[in-house]
């Protein structure tokens, strides 16, 4: 009898180490959220930036180790969820506005201030749409597609653009950042809350296109770990955008057949 209740005394402690650790990526991809936050508002923007391309390695692990630990639930979903609205929609939205009044030349209280202040405001209000979709749709099974690209993705793409802003100040000089900004926030507000299908990063039947996804997460990670080339980063992830679009409009038609199956 005691060696029984020993036994599921310890299987429970397994099954509660089990989920703590993609919990546990989850819980630091937040704090370095806020980290993030904090330091862009300290007037560090590379600093900050660097740091939601760190949230964004996080959020891999975050996956991957609940996939191979069997660890998915509820919790973890909407807790994932919080995590990335903060990661990837504040975060990259005050990294933005603090960007456009340190490199974009915009006064503050003008009516360029404004309109970046409205536009930062309706991608995080997309952002959080998006995770709430996304979440009344998690518990049914995947078939390898988002519908709308996913806030990870933008959030990637603005704080990796802010980078490259910084590591080459001639560009952010020549560009009119107080026009280029607002358009962009708005566009991927606009991303997330379609029904576009996108691609998820998963194993496909092409090899190919499985080696590609590894050598990109590999590149992704060497430039996160050593903080070097934010125009790596930029690039793979305007690639990736503008390719995961098209694969989805090319693929609609077999959205919509398995929409009709289930």
């Amino acid at each position: 009898m005691m060696r029984g209740m020993s036994s599921g005394w310890g299987g429970q402690r397994l099954g509660v180490l089990r989920y703590t650790v993609p919990n546990s990526f989850t819980a630091l991809s937040l704090l370095l959220g806020v980290a993030s936050i904090i330091t862009t508002q300290l007037g560090d923007l590379e600093l900050a930036g660097w740091i939601i391309v760190w949230c964004g390695l996080l959020d891999v692990m975050d996956g991957l180790s609940a996939r191979l630990l069997n660890a998915t639930s509820s919790f973890g979903a909407e807790f994932d969820s919080m995590a990335d609205l903060v990661s990837f929609g504040v975060a990259p939205a005050v990294l933005i506005l603090n960007a456009g009044l340190q490199l974009g030349g915009i006064e503050y209280d003008s009516g360029q201030f404004w309109i970046l202040l409205i536009a930062i405001s309706v991608f995080v209000l997309a952002g959080a749409m998006r995770l709430a979709r996304f979440n009344l749709v998690s518990d049914k099974p995947s078939n390898g597609w988002f519908t709308g690209v996913p806030i990870p993705a933008a959030g990637g793409m603005l704080s990796s653009l802010v980078l490259v802003l910084i590591y080459h100040e001639e560009l952010a000089e020549s560009l009119p950042l107080h026009l280029y900004l607002p358009v962009l926030m708005f566009v991927l507000a606009l991303l997330m809350i379609s029904r576009l299908r996108f691609p998820k990063a998963t194993r496909r039947k092409s090899n190919f296109i499985n080696v590609f996804q590894v050598i990109a997460i590999a590149g992704i990670y060497y430039c996160g770990i050593t903080r070097t080339y934010p125009e790596y980063l930029l690039g793979i992830a305007i690639f990736l955008l503008v390719t995961g679009i098209i694969a989805g409009r090319m693929t609609r038609h077999l959205g919509r057949v398995a929409d009709e199956g289930t």
